[in-house]
């Protein structure tokens, strides 16, 4: 039987790396924030002024963005999640 593990030693530069990936997962979020403040206006502009095709975007920029958020958020626990899937398997 083989059995097998992520090893957090076993690569130089481990450490360095999950510093890059919390902040890429910060500016995401942070990209997520602001598509939605821009999506937001969008879709008060559009109901405004009686614009249907520039509402209809704000309102799928603003599911678009928060969408983002949540992959971002949930990222590190979907992959915990199917990796433990995938011992099971």
């Amino acid at each position: 039987m083989i059995d097998i593990d992520p090893n957090a030693t076993g690569l130089p530069g481990i450490e360095q790396l999950r510093v890059i990936v919390g902040a890429v997962m910060t500016i995401g979020l942070i990209l997520s924030v602001l598509a939605l403040i821009v999506a937001a206006i969008a879709w008060g502009f559009g109901a405004n002024s009686s614009n249907p095709h520039l509402s209809s975007r704000g309102k799928l920029g603003v599911l678009v963005s928060c969408g983002a958020a949540i992959v971002c958020g949930a990222a590190v626990t979907l992959v915990n999640f199917f990796w433990g899937v995938g011992q099971t398997v």
